[in-house]
């Protein structure tokens, strides 16, 4: 297995943004507040407080952290993030809406998004291939859709009704086709670099086609799988 990997600038920056965040909320100061102290836009540093901006300017930085009274330097040099460890996470978007789905990857530290339906169009508002590609892109998280890896609708059955074995069975022989072992490889060289998330609707793993994709890629990348809190 590959080795803890430096922390990328995205990750960097959403630690900032925890701190900063953390520091305003310590003073008790509403995010105007401290946006007027700093002379800066509030919609600056709403973005700079979610993460959204990759590398803040220098100088919205600076001017945070000295209304805050704190040293620039010491202001990096506690945001700094642990090396990253690759993996695979078993996400499930079944009863979350998008916002706070996307807060449980930001927390997780989730680089990459692949998302395992054959459709991937929801009645749930923001899980939509468009909408969900959008908001990842925002919090800076890579999505990838790998058809490939879907369910076929014929198979759908034994998992609704709990004959699990039949439709993991079935499951398996659709992975033997040449697009399925592509995109397999694919996601494992994904896992093997980096933080990768599994995505499909079912919360729970077990009644999902996505735990068979997940063990199949486990054994070929010999990363850990951890389900997304």
């Amino acid at each position: 297995m590959a080795g803890p990997r430096s922390a990328p600038p995205r990750e960097n920056a959403h630690a900032l943004a925890q701190r900063v965040r953390a520091l305003r909320e310590d003073r008790g100061w509403t995010r105007e507040r401290l946006a007027k102290e700093a002379g800066i836009a509030v919609g600056t540093l709403s973005r700079s407080e979610n993460g959204g901006a990759i590398q803040p300017a220098f100088f919205t930085v600076g001017a945070v952290a000295d209304v805050l009274g704190v040293a620039l330097d010491d202001l990096f040099r506690t945001a700094q993030v642990p090396p990253v460890t690759p993996g695979l996470w078993s996400a499930g978007y079944e009863g979350r809406d998008i916002d706070s789905f996307v807060a449980s990857l930001l927390d997780s530290r989730i680089s990459v998004v692949a998302d395992v339906r054959l459709t991937p169009i929801s009645r749930k508002k923001g899980f939509s291939k468009t909408r969900l590609g959008e908001a990842l892109a925002e919090a800076g998280i890579e999505y990838i859709h790998l058809r490939s890896l879907g369910n076929p609708k014929d198979n759908r059955a034994p998992f609704w009704e709990g004959r699990l074995d039949v439709g993991r069975a079935r499951f398996r022989g659709v992975l033997r086709s040449e697009e399925a072992q592509t995109d397999l490889e694919r996601l494992a060289e994904h896992a093997r670099q980096s933080r990768v998330a599994v995505l499909c609707f079912e919360k729970d793993e077990s009644r999902c086609h996505r735990q068979v994709v997940l063990e199949t890629v486990r054994k070929r990348a010999a990363v850990p799988v951890i389900p997304l809190a």
